[in-house]
């Protein structure tokens, strides 16, 4: 475990360094192009901000995150299964990069939401094709199992692109999530996952340094369609246990312990949406995040209490795997009740109107 910890924290802090840079260097020439994100009554922001910052996500990750699993690999003598990680890397980033460039052109181009939906299924379904990596649950059709992935995959590139609506959200939860899910990958021993897992961390607190509030440039759909599908695919394909150990039948809903913060804004906002007679795919300011800011907080301690409500719903996940019945009962009530806390001070002074 010591090794993988080392491995983890050196690939970690190259990332962070590669995509601040690269983060920097985006910026300067989106302005310089004009792709930038102009103010918008849909949107919160008041000022002109460079668009592409998840260009410097993407290629950090996908570039330090498969050279740290092939130098990995040659260290470890190339076992059969470090080369097969070395495939399911590749295969994996390729299909992010694809998931990226759809993102890029609807950030350019503005693609209608349905025909976006579409395209977010190729590249899950090739991951799930080429990777094998399925949601089981003890479920023996294959055909069950892939349509239960694809969903998967789609869905939380859906809820990190909901997410993406106020400076530092989903690049500082994200990071936040992602760190829990490595620290089940390094306690199970998966050390291929959890280097592109510190990797991908470090490539959004590389680029959190420009888009922490007030950001000087946004991600766009390039950067949260591929951080959704890197999440919904870590959670997959990460194992909740030791080896040698019980394991609670609970475990599995591990990833929604996890990802609950994100889950409860994107269940939220769509429920408002279809409750207004409007498609939930409609951008608008009625987020999570929007409606704490109209009860008086700032662009920072938006961030920062999202954060903190995350870390909060997530780190008992961890301990989930190994949970008897009365434990895993107290770790849903408590998940449950920081979402109802949560819930209760942003519906104060209620009469206030949250259409924005």
């Amino acid at each position: 475990m010591q090794k993988t910890i080392t491995f983890c924290f050196i690939s970690a802090a190259a990332a962070l360094i590669f995509s601040a840079v690269l983060s920097h260097i985006v910026r300067k020439t989106c302005e310089k192009k004009g792709f930038v994100a102009h103010p918008q009554k849909d949107r919160y922001h008041t000022r002109t901000v460079a668009l592409g910052g998840g260009i410097a996500i993407v290629f950090s990750s996908i570039i330090l995150g498969t050279a740290a699993v092939v130098f990995e690999t040659v260290f470890s003598a190339g076992s059969d299964t470090a080369l097969m990680s070395i495939r399911t890397a590749v295969i994996f980033a390729i299909c992010g990069l694809l998931l990226h460039v759809i993102g890029l052109y609807d950030d350019i181009k503005h693609t209608r939401p349905p025909v976006k939906l579409v395209l977010q299924f190729i590249p899950a379904l090739l991951c799930i094709f080429f990777t094998d990596t399925r949601i089981e649950l003890f479920i023996e059709s294959r055909i069950v199992t892939t349509l239960l992935t694809a969903i998967w995959l789609v869905l939380f590139i859906n809820v990190f692109n909901f997410l993406d609506n106020m400076d530092g959200l989903t690049s500082g939860i994200a990071a936040i999530t992602g760190s829990i899910v490595l620290t089940a990958t390094i306690i199970s021993g998966q050390i291929h996952l959890s280097l592109l897992l510190s990797v991908f961390i470090g490539s959004l607190i590389g680029f959190l340094v420009f888009n922490f509030p007030p950001a000087k440039i946004f991600m766009g759909d390039c950067g949260s369609m591929y951080i959704g599908y890197f999440m919904a695919f870590a959670t997959i394909r990460a194992d909740y246990f030791i080896e040698g150990s019980d394991v609670s039948l609970t475990a599995v809903f591990i990833p929604l312990i996890i990802m609950a913060v994100p889950l409860y804004d994107f269940a939220s906002v769509t429920l408002l949406r279809i409750s207004q007679g409007r498609s939930p795919f409609q951008g608008d300011t009625q987020h999570f995040s929007h409606r704490l800011k109209r009860r008086g907080l700032s662009d920072k301690q938006v961030a920062l209490t999202l954060y903190l409500a995350t870390l909060c719903t997530s780190i008992s996940a961890v301990f989930l795997y190994k949970a008897g019945l009365v434990e895993s009962v107290l770790i849903f009530a408590h998940t449950i009740m920081i979402l109802s806390l949560i819930a209760i001070l942003e519906m104060a002074n209620g009469k206030e109107s949250i259409s924005g």
